[in-house]
């Protein structure tokens, strides 16, 4: 009410002027979106490289809330995200399918890699994920398990899964941890206690605080890591700022969004490969 009082005060051109600047600034707020992303694109550096430019391109301004993949799309069922920005494909397809999000698309990729003690107690070092967890369980070796329903940790447990060591509870050693954490805390835990850690590369790349962690294990086929993104279902959710959020989408997939992608770098390595034009990713 201030800023009514504020301009009822006024001259009447002065008025009509200020009212016009006041409406002008209500619709250039209005013009944000939320991005309920992973903690990977978040941490990675990803959004600050990505969002600038869909600014320039759009004029729209976009909040990421970066949680685990689960929490992102818990946020798009409940409505309070405009768009998703994950990457746990069989989760995002049944969100689709539940029709809390239009439709979803590919966007990039990288990959999972397993990191730990440079001097691989567990002798985990190679190309097979299964084969490394199977020693990490047999080793009681020191694990830690991100434990928040990210798609790192859905992607984990697949993992553990096809080892065979996903039941019982204590079936992958007794060094195994959940910190219900994202990515980076992670990685700190796993960097101060010399301990064993999933990570997408991304996040990896970003990293500083490796202390004497490596990659050991990594270029196994499993270990693929697609992100997709889609529009909340402005059906289920009539506030969903539509225009907008599609808008977003239809940046990021395309050639320009995708050029973007392709050029975040760290140390001259893409930490993100666009692939919007992929079939079943």
């Amino acid at each position: 009410m201030k800023n009514f009082r504020s301009i009822r005060s006024l001259a009447p051109v002065q008025c009509a002027a200020a009212a016009i600047l006041f409406v002008a600034s209500l619709a250039v707020q209005a013009q944000t979106i939320v991005v309920a992303s992973t903690t990977s694109t978040e941490q990675s550096g990803l959004f600050a490289h990505l969002l600038p430019e869909f600014k320039k391109a759009s004029g729209i301004d976009v909040k990421v809330v970066a949680l685990g993949t689960g929490q992102a799309l818990d946020m798009g069922r409940r409505g309070d995200a405009d768009v998703l920005f994950v990457h746990d494909q069989v989760a995002e397809e049944k969100i689709v399918a539940d029709g809390f999000a239009v439709k979803r698309f590919p966007v990039m990729y990288n990959d999972f890699v397993l990191v730990g003690p440079a001097a691989d107690p567990a002798k985990t070092r190679g190309k097979d994920i299964v084969e490394a967890l199977k020693k990490l369980s047999a080793a009681n070796a020191s694990f830690i398990s991100r434990g928040d329903k990210s798609g790192t940790h859905a992607a984990e447990l697949r993992f553990w899964k096809l080892a065979g060591l996903s039941e019982p509870a204590g079936a992958k050693g007794n060094g195994y941890k959940e910190c219900g954490c994202g990515m980076g805390p992670a990685l700190n835990m796993a960097s101060g206690t010399g301990a064993y850690a999933l990570a997408d590369r991304g996040t990896w790349l970003s990293f500083k605080n490796r202390g004497d962690l490596t990659v050991l294990v990594e270029g196994d086929s499993k270990l693929f890591n697609q992100y997709g993104v889609m529009l909340v279902n402005p059906a289920r959710h009539p506030h969903v700022k539509a225009v907008d959020g599609q808008k977003f989408v239809d940046w990021v997939v395309s050639p320009t969004g995708q050029a973007v992608i392709a050029g975040y770098k760290i140390g001259g390595e893409q930490l993100f490969f666009p692939n919007a034009g992929a079939v079943g990713k």
